[in-house]
This record gives C-alpha cells, structure tokens and sequence, in this order.
C-alpha cells in the first residue's frame, strides 16, 4: 500500500477492505459498520503510532480484531434490523452459498471465526494472524484446524461446491 500523510487519506483508502473483514467477523453489516468505526477511532486517536508501523493496514486491522474480539464482553441489547439478511456483505458469488456461509461463520465461537477471517479471507500468514490476535502460532493453527472442521459440520456443502 502507498504511504498515506494523513489519517483520512488512510480511512478512505482501506476502509472497503476492512468493511468487509468486519461483515465476516460480524456476519452483519450494520454490527461491522460499528465495528469499523470503533477501529479508525482507536486509529485517529494513536494515529502518530499507526502511521510510523511498518504496515499500517495491518495495525488498524489488529485493532478491529481485538474489538471484535473484547466486545463479547460488553452487554449489549441484540436488535436486528428488518432487513436483516438483505444487506449481507459476503465472499462468493452465489447468493444463497453466501448467505448460508456467514450463518456457519455465526455459528462459531468469535475467536474461530476471527482465526478463520484473519488466515482464510485475509490470507495471512500464520505467525500474523497469531499476533494479532494474542495467540501463539500453535494455537493459531490448532484453532484454525478445528474451526475449519466445525465449519464444514456446520455447512457440509462447502467442501464440494465451486466458485
């Protein structure tokens, strides 16, 4: 990625891809829009920090994962809009496939469905997607081995459909 000087050039330059990371973290739009902002706030506020890291796409995508992954702890009122499930972001061409895919990503425990979004979407590399997610490589790919099983019970179709 270019350098970026400010810190609006960088949220409008990234923001489309980590929009979409955070749909599959989410498996909701308007949750992930949240999400997304928590994380350019997080950002703008250590933005002097974000903007010297060697890569800070990464950094800022870090952020949006361990927010992802500490509100489990937060008690919030669960509300799903009216539409809900008609402006789902998603990772294939096939509407249907998509949709019963971000519902087997819901069915996983947060910390699974981040291993699988970091490593499988993201396509980082295992050591990254341990770092930012606070975790040992082994654990990493422990998690990413049985996510990836209870992915495939959860939708068994996914193994034998194609793009």
């Amino acid at each position: 990625m270019p350098t970026t000087e400010t810190f609006e050039e960088f949220v409008h330059a990234t923001g489309d891809r980590l929009l979409r990371t955070a749909v599959l973290l989410c498996g909701d739009r308007h949750q992930a829009e949240d999400l997304v902002q928590s994380a350019y706030a997080t950002a703008y506020a250590r933005w002097k920090l974000v903007s010297r890291a060697e890569n800070p796409v990464a950094y800022t995508r870090q952020i949006l994962t361990r927010t992802f992954l500490s509100e489990k702890r937060r008690k919030r009122v669960s509300e799903l809009p009216l539409e809900y499930g008609a402006d789902r972001a998603s990772p294939g061409p096939d509407p249907t496939r998509r949709l019963a895919l971000l519902d087997a990503l819901a069915g996983l425990p947060r910390m699974d469905r981040a291993v699988l979004v970091l490593r499988y979407w993201e396509d980082l590399p295992v050591a990254e997607a341990a770092d930012q997610l606070g975790i040992t490589e082994s654990a990493c790919r422990t998690r990413s081995s049985r996510a990836l099983a209870r992915l495939r019970t959860l939708y068994p179709d996914l193994s034998d459909q194609e793009d």
